[in-house]
Parts: structure tokens; sequence; C-alpha cells
């Protein structure tokens, strides 16, 4: 009886055991064995490859993405019964895409063609991941691999080739039948970690100026965010943490740091407009914008003090245009949809500040100081294809604010991290990434982690960043060059396929 369940359970402990190769925990060497376990499942239910893929895809996102579950038992207003539906139903809804991968790969080709069938139909379902429903591209295989050997193929195929890469290493491995068929998956994965380690060791792109940046973490609790009598406690905090750091080049605050509208907040904008200035730094905060003729709302990062060192008055005024603002909305927590179906159901769908408009898709740099900077505030971050699009020849650096206290104490700030590590990676771009409550870092252009700070600490953080010109591969190719390859790869298999048959 067990006997005959065993390959659903692998197929589920697979998809959870992958958990552990992301961060916090990066072990990234389980990303490899767990999908080449699922793979070896889905040879043994190959009549029902749906359900194989669905399984692990449940396990995967199960484990995963918990942590919104969080977000949605805290500051949902749902009782627990209810937020552990939504979190089944949104694990469900993630776990079609690795299903509909097995699926393909199952119904049109034999197990030894899978090594290369399979890396174009995973590549197209992950790529639907990231668009549909407005998209959701987190754990994406390829940010397991950013401690990995695998990670110096980042700057030439960036994170979407990384997962064709993992993909073509796990189904090699799971179709092993022979000595043979042994020897040949060991000599891909091999060959394959030896040269993402050589490649590790080239630089892309060229250092230029050296900026010292500071980075300031509130730590203001995310049930205080929004209460109109705590906004002058938490505006003082931002100015008490900030009091030691203003010799810096750059000081940067994080998402909507300044809890007031920003219409609202004129005086106190002016005030730290000729602070900054007077300091001769520049300084980037976070900040809601409202239209109070057209009712719309902008969640957007604006720029005070210096626009550039030679800079004779202040950058500063209401709607200046050295502002960048969100375009990739997060649903529910940003913006609705169904508006009017949803809104009446539960707390969750009518959270504070879940009403904004969409900023361009592309924008101009934030210019701080003299410091060009592409911005991605939150979940944009995890959008490379929004990201490359922002980033210039002019570009020194990348900034990312975001505020995870909506996770408190989950492994989401973690992965949420490393994926700001991957885009920093794959553009040659330091990252600079302030929060409100964790977790604040700077990476270099390579995406190691240079300096951070604790979660949950109100403190500064300052650090010296270089600046970094010129291109990655990446940069030039974007995932164009990911689907040539796997298109290729896919032409081969259907090749062979057509020379049996």
């Amino acid at each position: 009886m067990l006997k005959r369940f065993t390959p659903y359970l692998l197929l589920i402990a697979s998809g959870l055991s992958l958990t552990l190769a992301f961060a916090p925990f990066s072990m990234w060497a389980l990303t490899i064995p767990a999908l080449a376990i699922a793979i070896r499942q889905l040879i043994k239910l190959k009549h029902k490859p749906f359900l194989a893929g669905w399984l692990f895809g449940m396990g995967w996102f199960g484990a995963g993405v918990s942590w919104v579950h969080v977000s949605i038992a805290d500051f949902g207003g749902l009782p627990l019964i209810a937020s552990i539906g939504l979190m089944a139903l949104l694990c469900g809804y993630l776990a079609l895409y690795p299903a509909l991968a097995f699926k393909l790969a199952a119904k049109y080709f034999k197990p030894q063609l899978w090594p290369l069938a399979l890396p174009l139909f995973w590549v197209l379902a992950e790529w639907l991941r990231s668009w549909m429903l407005s998209g959701f591209p987190w754990l994406s295989l390829g940010y397991s691999q950013i401690n990995g050997p695998l990670a110096g193929f980042a700057p030439i195929i960036g994170e979407t080739g990384l997962t064709a890469l993992l993909v073509i290493s796990a189904a090699s491995l799971a179709i092993i039948n022979s000595k043979r068929t042994f020897l040949s998956a060991s000599a891909i994965t091999a060959s394959l970690l030896i040269c993402g380690a050589l490649l590790y060791q080239h630089t892309w792109v060229s250092p230029s100026k050296t900026y010292s940046v500071s980075m300031v973490q509130g730590n203001i609790p995310q049930s205080l965010r929004w209460v109109p009598e705590q906004d002058a406690a938490t505006m003082q905090t931002y100015l008490e943490l900030t009091e030691t750091v203003w010799s810096s080049d750059l000081i940067i605050w994080p998402e909507a740091a300044v809890p007031k509208l920003e219409p609202l907040a004129q005086p106190y904008l002016s005030q730290l407009n000729e602070r900054a200035f007077n300091e001769n730094t520049a300084l980037i905060t976070g900040i809601v914008n409202f239209n109070w003729e057209t009712d719309e709302a902008w969640n957007n990062l604006i720029v005070v003090g210096k626009k550039t060192p030679d800079a004779t008055y202040p950058n500063y005024h209401y709607f200046h245009n050295n502002r960048f603002s969100k375009h990739h909305l997060l649903p529910v927590g940003e913006f609705v949809p169904f508006e009017s179906l949803l809104r009446p159901l539960a707390p969750i769908f009518d959270l504070p500040m879940s009403s904004f408009s969409r900023g361009d898709f592309q924008q101009q740099n934030l210019e701080a100081n003299g410091i060009k900077l592409a911005p991605a505030i939150c979940f944009e971050i995890a959008f490379p294809r929004q990201v490359t699009a922002n980033v210039n020849g002019d570009t020194d650096m990348i900034i990312t604010v975001s505020n995870d206290a909506w996770f408190g104490k989950s492994h989401g700030p973690a992965q949420h991290l490393q994926i700001a590590q991957m885009r920093a990676l794959e553009l040659g771009r330091p990252v600079l990434r302030a929060t409100n409550n964790g977790i604040t870092a700077f990476i270099d252009h390579k995406g190691r982690i240079d300096a951070r700070l604790p979660q949950f600490e109100s403190a500064n953080i300052s650090a010296p960043v270089i600046a970094t010109k010129g291109f990655t591969p990446y940069y030039h190719l974007q995932d164009y060059g990911v689907w040539l390859f796997v298109l290729v790869l896919f032409i081969c298999a259907w090749r062979l396929k057509k020379a049996a048959d």
C-alpha cells in the first residue's frame, strides 16, 4: 500500500526540500537533486504528469511562500481557517505552472529526451508565472544559486538561464538507467559547475567612483504605519537616526518612510530639503503622493537636498521630476482586482493605501548629489525586464526600497534580499536595499552582501559603495538569449524524436 503512494509522497517531499535551497537557508546544492527526484517520479507516473507536477509545486510553494500567511493572518482580518484557505488557493494556483511543464514534457517526449525538451517547457511555464495575474516570479529556481558555482553564468544568461541549466542537469540525472547515462549526467553537471565557478572570476564591468552611502532602518511596526497620530513620531525617528550620517554623499530612507501624503508633508519635506542641501548631501525617501483633483495616488521615491554636487539651490519642490513612481503594483496590497466585488468581502481587500496608480514602465534615473540610481520599489526588484529597462549607461547603482514588516520573522525578507542580489549580479551594478525593518543591505556588483543591518532594529548603516560602468552580456541579451538556447535544445529533441519514430 505504502509503495503505491511513494511517488506521490516523494513529489511533495522534494518540493518541500527545495525551500531549503533558497534564503535564508541557502543550501544551493539541494536544487538539482530535489528537482531530479521529482522528475524521476514523473517517469513512474507517466500517465499522471499534471498531477505529478502539481504535487511537486504544492510542496515547493507551500513551504517556500508560507510567509504570505503571516501577512494574511496578522493584517488580513480573517479567521485562521479562511487565511489557511487563501494560502492553499495561492499555492494551488502557483503549482499549476510546474504541472504544465511536466504535462507537456511527458505528453510529447519520452524521458530520454527530457534533458533537451523540458527546459523550454519549464522556462515557458515560469514566464507565464511572471506575468499572469500581474505576475509572481518568486522562488524561481535560479535564485537558489546566488551563492553557488552556477552564479557565474548570471551576468550572461540571467536568473532565467540559471533555471534552464538546473533543469537540464536535473533531468539528466533523473533519467539515469545505465553506467553510460550516469557518466553523461555527471559530466554535464560537473561541467556546468566548473564553468560557472570560472566565469564568476571574470568581471564584466569597470569600477567607477566610490561614494559614501548611508541607509536608515526605522523599524516602525506595521500596525502603526498608517495611524495618523503616529506620523510625527515616525518622522522624528527617521530624523534622529539620520543625525549621525549627514556627512555621507547619499542617505536613503525606505519605502513610504514619510507616512504623510506628499501634499500634506510639505513643511517637513522643505526642512529636510534645506537640511540635506546645507549638509552638502542628498536624501532619497519613499512617500505616497496624492492628487486631490483626480483621486490618484502613487508610491513614490523622491530626492531632497542636492541633485548635483555643484548645485546652488536645493533640489526638491512639490511634483518636481526627480522622482520615481512605482510601476509594478502588488495585488491586494497596492491595487485590488475586481475592486467593487472584493473590497466589501474582508478587511484584507480593503487595506490602507491599496489603490495606487501605476508609474511608467521605464522612467529616468534618480539623480542624488551627482549619483545616478535606477530605482525599484519593493516587489519590482523581482522583475528583471523592468529593472534592466531602467538601467542605462549613466546608471551608477540600483536602489531598491521596501517595507517587509508585513512578513514578520518569516523567511520572506531573506528571499527578497536574495532576489536583489541576483539583479546586482545580472546587471553588474551595486544594489542599495533600504527597508523599514530589514533586511537593509549593501550588495556589490557581484551579488555579494558587503554590509547589512539586523532585522527589527532601529538603526543606520554606512558603507563605501563603488559605482560601476559598462554592461554585462545579460544587459544586452536579457532573456532572449535563453529563449534561443532552450529553443535550439527543443528542436534537437524534436528531430531526435522524429528520427526514432
